[in-house]
């Protein structure tokens, strides 16, 4: 009888031995990403990605997809140019995109089989833009948010869009915000950025993705403060822009980040409980915000809606060829929520450039909004 009890109990231990070794084997296959989107950060981001795919092929598949809205420039097709000139000439001319990224138009096609969804594109067409994806992602598939904003919802009131994209995909969702001006990064110069995911396996596969020598990436699990921080500094760019306009001074500049970032902190414990304080000093907050207001194009359309006279839909048009701007829009999303909580007196600051944005508040008006803050009582 002992010989059946071995025999089993060989056959039992190689069975387990088996599936722990294919299990590891799974685990490691090397992961396949796609960027959804690819505008100017979208293709800055490319182009780290793109090299840490190739220099990493046990973690990553070498080929990049990145979905490409088709666009015609100069007669040729967006994707063609990128895929044989390997430059987005539109939305990041100038700086070459790694040959392993590949410019898809069908965004299906493009997310095929990914493991890593990376989603860079204005919040304002998440929805339609991914409809198209809803129930044919590969099981499995987490997704990564580079989108700065909130998502408006039908019956008002606004949404993460990490949250957004998680419900409609039925995938986790990390997020990805910090002092990240796209040309900059695109020319490899010094910087930090912020991952939020509540997966630590998640956190350390992104960081490996995305951090290069001039790069630096810190991996946090307060995923909702990282994302508001990215949403909300915008707001306070505008007025950063305006103060510009109105050559108010450094000093009154500095008064406005200040301000815009308690403003900020408030808002995250008000609506967004529970989160860490000292998320706030990361990359994605103070840093953030600080380049934001003084090289964001927040900032300089703001400026020019002070000194030029013309709205801000005008402006956007000549001023961003192409890209949408963000503050005006997510003050209007933040507006909505602090007017139905009765709360925009405990929020001057972003309810002053609400105002301005669409014409009920004067520029010159924001200084009072600094003056009789409450953060002064």
């Amino acid at each position: 009888m002992l010989a059946p009890k071995l025999g089993s109990s060989l056959i039992q231990h190689s069975f387990r031995r088996f599936s722990s070794s294919s299990k590891l084997n799974i685990k490691m296959a090397p992961k396949k990403v796609c960027i959804v989107g690819s505008g100017n950060w979208g293709s800055a981001i490319a182009r780290l990605v793109g090299f840490n795919a190739e220099r990493l092929p046990g973690r990553f598949e070498k080929n990049v997809s990145m979905w490409v809205f088709e666009e015609e420039v100069d007669g040729r097709k967006l994707t063609e140019i990128i895929n044989t000139d390997h430059e987005n000439v539109k939305y990041l001319p100038g700086r070459t995109l790694p040959k392993n990224i590949i410019a898809i138009p069908d965004i299906a096609e493009a997310a095929a089989d990914a493991d890593f969804l990376i989603f860079v594109l204005p919040h304002q067409f998440i929805k339609r833009a991914c409809a198209p994806l809803i129930g044919k992602l590969k099981p499995g598939a987490t997704g990564l948010s580079l989108v700065k904003g909130f998502a408006i919802l039908p019956g008002g009131g606004i949404k993460l869009i990490s949250d957004l994209i998680s419900e409609e995909m039925g995938i986790p969702v990390s997020v990805l915000m910090g002092a990240n001006l796209a040309n900059e990064v695109a020319d490899e110069k010094f910087c930090e950025t912020t991952i939020g995911a509540r997966d630590s396996e998640v956190g350390s596969d992104l960081k490996l993705l995305f951090q290069t020598e001039n790069f630096r990436v810190t991996v946090v699990s307060d995923t909702q403060t990282v994302e508001i921080c990215g949403a909300l500094k915008n707001i306070v760019a505008c007025a950063a822009g305006f103060c510009d306009g109105l050559k108010m001074g450094d000093n009154t500049k500095a008064a406005t980040i200040r301000l815009g970032l308690k403003e900020m902190m408030k808002y995250g414990d008000t609506f967004y409980p529970g989160g860490n304080a000292s998320t706030y000093f990361e990359s994605c907050g103070v840093a953030d915000l600080i380049t934001t207001c003084y090289g964001g194009r927040n900032r300089r359309v703001s400026e020019a809606f002070v000194t030029r006279k013309k709205s801000i839909v005008d402006l956007e048009t000549e001023m961003l060829n192409g890209q949408k701007l963000q503050g005006p829009e997510t003050a209007a999303e933040v507006n909505y929520v602090l007017a139905a909580k009765g709360l925009e007196a405990e929020f001057p600051l972003f309810t002053a450039v609400h105002k301005i944005c669409i014409g009920e508040l004067q520029p010159e008006k924001l200084l009072d909004s600094l003056k009789n803050h409450p953060a002064h009582q």
